[in-house]
Parts: structure tokens; C-alpha cells; sequence
């Protein structure tokens, strides 16, 4: 995932809590935020100490991104996502994370059919 298409600052995180819709199963919390303008999406990553140490929480991270590269043809450009993980992601292996984060992302209807 390159380096433009992530969300960093605290100001944005703010604004897709604010301004943005959110959706949620067991693992995961999306909140999309609409953006005027914007050719690709974004995508900023929230994962809690409460999920586990540095190695665990990295791992998460890591395979969030790998299933947003996976999917972005098929995600909605144009918008923001803030992703936050659930306690019960830290125990789940990629393949399961990609499961759910679909799960969420068809809850949300901003991923087109395969």
C-alpha cells in the first residue's frame, strides 16, 4: 500500500469519525468518508493495545493492508476508510481477515461484485 493512499494525521482520523458512516462486525469497525474529488481511496488503520504487543498488532496491520491491495479494484475510489480492529482480529490468520474485512465492506456496499 503505498504511502498517499493512507490516512496519518489525527486531524483525518477526526473527521471519518465525525463526518463518516460507520459499519461493524465482531472483528472489525469501517468508517467511510465520502470525498469530493478524491480519484483512489485511503485507508487509516486503528489497532488498540488492548489487541495485543507490537508483533501482534503489526501483524493485524499488515494483513489489513494485503486485503485492501487484494480487493482495490473492486472497492469504491473516492473515499476514505478508517478500519479498527476488534480483539478477536488478533487471532485470525489472513485469509480469515480477508473474510471479514469483505464481510464489512458489502455491509457497507462500497465493494463491487466479483
Amino acid at each position: 500500500m503505498r504511502k498517499e493512499l493512507r490516512i496519518k494525521k489525527n486531524k483525518e482520523f477526526q473527521e471519518a469519525f465525525k463526518k463518516g458512516k460507520s459499519f461493524a462486525n465482531r472483528q472489525f469497525v469501517v468508517y467511510v468518508l465520502k470525498k469530493e474529488g478524491q480519484e483512489t481511496f485511503r485507508i487509516g488503520l486503528s489497532v488498540s493495545k488492548k489487541i495485543g504487543n507490537a508483533v501482534v498488532r503489526n501483524q493485524v496491520k499488515r494483513y489489513i493492508r494485503q486485503t485492501f491491495h487484494e480487493l482495490q479494484d473492486r472497492i469504491h475510489t473516492g473515499n476514505d476508510y478508517v478500519i479498527i480492529a476488534r480483539k478477536p482480529a488478533a487471532a485470525m490468520d489472513m485469509h480469515e481477515v480477508k473474510k471479514s474485512l469483505e464481510h464489512v465492506l458489502k455491509i457497507a456496499k462500497v465493494i463491487k461484485k466479483a
